[in-house]
């Protein structure tokens, strides 16, 4: 069953890698959509940066714990900040924060469990008992 794992590791972090691939190829957009909503368009280039480079070491199982807890605490914030109260006005906008909450569920997963054999944390960790 590690290959579920894989999976599952890597089909959650696609929506972050897909994401930054789509801010990155269509700035004005985004950044128009985060000066609407308050944030700093200094934080569009670090904000890419870590949508792609985080969920690719979520993808390997480097660090998965602390990966996945970063991701976690993203998508927590981004909900709040961009869909918090916005659901009120818009019913779409409650089904983006029960996205993000389901994605927040399966992050919350990942942090619970204990890496597996296709992960260099699993690697890492049994190369220090040899």
């Amino acid at each position: 069953m590690h290959i579920v794992e894989v999976l599952g590791r890597i089909f959650i972090s696609m929506l972050f890698i897909v994401e930054a691939v789509k801010k990155f190829f269509n700035p004005d957009m985004s950044m128009m959509y985060m000066s609407d909503h308050g944030v700093p368009e200094i934080l569009f280039y670090p904000s890419i940066a870590f949508e792609l480079i985080i969920p690719l070491l979520l993808i390997a199982g480097y660090k998965t714990k602390i990966v996945a807890s970063l991701l976690a605490l993203f998508v927590f914030t981004v909900t709040v900040i961009f869909h918090g109260y916005h659901f009120l006005e818009d019913g779409s906008q409650l089904t983006i924060i029960l996205k993000n909450i389901s994605i927040m569920g399966g992050l919350l997963i990942i942090i619970a469990n204990k890496p597996q054999i296709c992960s260099f944390d699993y690697y890492l960790e049994n190369k220090k008992s040899i």
